[in-house]
């Protein structure tokens, strides 16, 4: 429609006409279209896909050290026919792979202990119970492949189970792995209390906590980072106390969480901590930061500044 059409219309016409043109574009949310439509049109607005023009390809990389190789080599010529000898040299055209995993199957040792009669006294000897009979009857390979799945992976013990019996063929209780799990966990003792250490001694740390099931039973999961350390630990409460447990003491310059009370209070000050070591607490909230810290954070912070430094005041 141009100028002149314009002109031409009533005032009616043109406060129709206006009134039209801001009446947002009719989809299934501000009609009665259904939401098939709205997946049409963005498909027909949408860009083609595939690779762009000038995309370099990517393809599987071959092995470098396949298990088995099959050369297959023509024995005869299609233009006339005749043989062709294996002494005759050949180049290779193309390169085609085929993977495949082995079958697995628990391999299952069993020890028996025997019994025998000495021929000189007639004594009944009966052979030492074998070091690798002692304690659990489940390898250190099994004890490994569970901790994955149900860590890694976060399967439930009902998942674990079904997974392990699935796979592998094996059949073990929710018992079972759960003593299975506890034994495994020992072994990275260690490394927790190095962990630990190394998180005591940050000058800045991030917390947080989440609500799970244990056992049936409410708990928290909690997770405190450190440039060089996480460290994951469960609790029945959500309180303070974990905090304090956790860090031993330690006030680091900067304490990354969010508005919860129990970690605000963990930034206050002791009575007998110099005033020129008090650490900043730093809030991480989508509010507008020039507001006061509303988990009452008595660490002098500033309460109209913005986001601290990590230099303590």
């Amino acid at each position: 429609m141009g100028r002149i059409d314009l002109e031409r219309l009533s005032r009616e016409e043109l406060i129709e006409l206006v009134l039209r043109l801001q009446r947002p574009d009719k989809t299934s949310r501000t009609s009665s279209k259904p939401p098939a439509t709205d997946r049409k049109e963005r498909r027909e607005q949408s860009k083609p896909g595939g690779a762009k023009p000038g995309h370099e390809g990517h393809s599987r990389v071959m092995s470098e050290d396949p298990d088995a190789v099959v050369e297959h080599r023509p024995d005869r010529c299609s233009c006339c026919g005749g043989a062709l000898h294996g002494d005759l040299s050949a180049e290779v055209v193309s390169v085609s792979e085929r993977i495949e995993l082995p079958e697995v199957a628990p391999v299952v040792t069993q020890y028996r202990r025997l019994v025998v009669h000495c021929p000189t006294c007639g004594t009944r000897v009966v052979a030492p119970v074998p070091e690798a009979a002692r304690g659990t009857p489940f390898g250190p390979r099994l004890h490994a492949v569970a901790t994955y799945l149900k860590t890694f992976q976060a399967l439930s013990y009902e998942r674990l189970q079904a997974a392990l019996s699935d796979l592998f063929g094996l059949t073990l209780s929710q018992g079972g792995l759960m003593n299975l799990l506890q034994r495994a966990q020992r072994h990275f003792r260690s490394g927790r209390d190095e962990a630990v250490s190394t998180l005591r001694q940050a000058t800045v740390v991030a917390s947080d906590e989440t609500g799970v099931r244990i056992e049936g039973s409410n708990a928290y999961h909690w997770v405190f980072h450190a440039a060089d350390a996480v460290v994951h630990t469960a609790s029945p409460t959500r309180g303070a106390i974990v905090v304090r447990e956790m860090m031993d003491g330690h006030r680091p310059a900067v304490w990354i969480s969010d508005r919860y009370t129990a970690r605000a209070r963990s930034c206050r000050r002791a009575p007998d901590l110099p005033r020129p070591s008090r650490p900043r607490c730093r809030q991480r909230s989508s509010r507008p930061a020039m507001t006061p810290c509303p988990g009452g954070c008595n660490s002098g912070c500033d309460p109209y500044s913005p986001w601290p430094s990590a230099s303590p005041t």
